[in-house]
């Protein structure tokens, strides 16, 4: 349900900004990684990062897909799901729009269906991909272990080596959204 008197909780909107903060951090490191040749240096930043966000900032999603997972399962409120899905798009756009302006070639920046399969073959790899990194995401929620962010952090660095060579492993719709709307290149999007 919707709660107004939670918009003037302060948990609220740290929660809000963290998403906001996780979102452009991780999507910033893997897109700063994904100048260099082969799919090995963003699976390996995007794995480090995710752990390192989830011992630092108490495990915030920075992923709609993982956003989308927790509400339909009802363990994540509808206000703080939705805002929280806009902090992480508005993160990801502004970590695109650096990345951007800070490398030279922007059409890298953007995941894409590769010459190693088809469209379909693509969304396969991703939606398994993604599957394997909620199921860490949820086993990490459940029993809050010590180690969450080696298991969440080691998922997405599996899944993007899994899922790379055919969609380039994004599992993460604010990870392939904001490059898409900074670079305007939309070609295939749909799968990641």
């Amino acid at each position: 349900t919707l709660c107004p008197q939670e918009l003037r909780s302060g948990s609220f909107w740290r929660g809000v900004l963290a998403e906001a903060a996780a979102t452009l951090i991780f999507v910033g490191v893997v897109l700063g990684a994904s100048a260099a040749p082969g799919p090995l240096a963003p699976a390996l930043a995007g794995g480090l990062v995710a752990g390192g966000l989830a011992c630092t900032l108490g495990a915030p999603q920075a992923n709609p897909a993982l956003t989308l997972a927790l509400l339909c399962t009802r363990k994540l409120g509808v206000l703080r799901g939705a805002t929280g899905l806009l902090a992480q798009c508005a993160g990801a756009v502004l970590a695109s729009a650096a990345a951007r302006l800070a490398l030279p070639d922007d059409t890298g920046l953007v995941t894409r269906v590769t010459a190693a399969g088809t469209a379909g073959q693509a969304l396969a790899w991703e939606t398994f991909a993604t599957f394997q990194l909620a199921l860490a995401a949820f086993a990490d929620a459940d029993r809050a272990a010590p180690l969450g962010g080696l298991a969440l952090g080691s998922a997405v660095a599996a899944g993007a080596l899994a899922a790379g060579p055919f969609s380039g492993g994004s599992m993460n719709p604010a990870r392939s959204l904001g490059p898409a709307i900074v670079t305007g290149i939309w070609d295939d999007h749909w799968v990641s």
